[in-house]
């Protein structure tokens, strides 16, 4: 499923809330938690990351991997963990309002029709 726009930077920074993360780890948790509806691309994961970087929210440094690799590891800043929070308050605010009209059963009166001459 292909995400709208400014959704893989919240859910870069929702999986970065709960702790620093190399790239590959960051994209496998966003799969998983998802339950493989959301697949990560290497360029959009690592475009969506320096995009945050640059912007102040994401730090990043040189680590080991579980495996013993050499990875880089992301997290979030002191103002990315602000932006976190109010992306997420956003986020379910837009999320509640789109299932009240996804869910909406004839609620209001229905439209009326001009009638002909």
């Amino acid at each position: 499923m292909e995400l709208l726009p400014g959704t893989l930077d919240m859910l870069i920074l929702q999986t970065l809330s709960l702790g620093p993360r190399h790239g590959y780890d960051i994209a496998r948790f966003i799969q998983e938690t998802s339950e493989g509806t959301f697949r990560i691309l290497d360029g959009a994961l690592y475009a969506a990351l320096h995009r945050l970087e640059r912007a102040g929210f994401v730090t990043s440094h040189w680590g080991l991997s579980q495996r013993g690799r050499r990875a880089r590891f992301y997290e979030l800043t002191p103002a990315g963990r602000d932006a976190f929070h109010q992306e997420s308050r956003n986020w379910h605010r837009y999320g509640v309002a789109v299932a009240r009209v996804m869910s909406a059963r004839g609620s209001m009166a229905e439209p009326q029709m001009a009638e002909a001459e």
